[in-house]
């Protein structure tokens, strides 16, 4: 696709942050939000896109939750096939939960981000 931002790559890295945070208190549910908002923002690079991908397995195995982690396998590997390509439903948030071919509305403040990127 296009160079990401300094921007967009922050905010990436503010959501991941914060998923670890609520992950070490426990909290899988506001943890795996987080990494849906990253996975937003993430989807218009290949490497930042598997990356979230990456993490959103990682995160379903550790919890043992078997059907996200089965989801995330197949969404890795077509995040790094498919992001180039830009065959991407804007707005997904890449959970097992949510068709990987839906488009869903971008939270306000996530397409703030997008849209002021530099």
């Amino acid at each position: 696709m296009y160079r990401m931002s300094t921007g967009l790559l922050k905010a990436i890295d503010t959501e991941i942050l914060l998923a670890r945070t609520a992950a070490q208190r426990g909290d899988f549910h506001s943890s795996f939000r987080h990494l849906e908002r990253a996975h937003v923002l993430a989807q218009w690079s290949t490497a930042q896109h598997v990356r979230v991908h990456w993490l959103m397995l990682r995160f379903a195995l550790r919890d043992r939750r078997i059907a996200e982690a089965a989801g995330q396998l197949w969404r890795v590997a077509a995040a790094a096939v498919l992001t180039r390509f830009g065959l991407l439903p804007a707005g997904n948030p890449g959970s097992a939960r949510i068709s990987g071919f839906r488009a869903s509305p971008v939270p306000a403040d996530l397409q703030h981000a997008i849209d002021t990127a530099e």
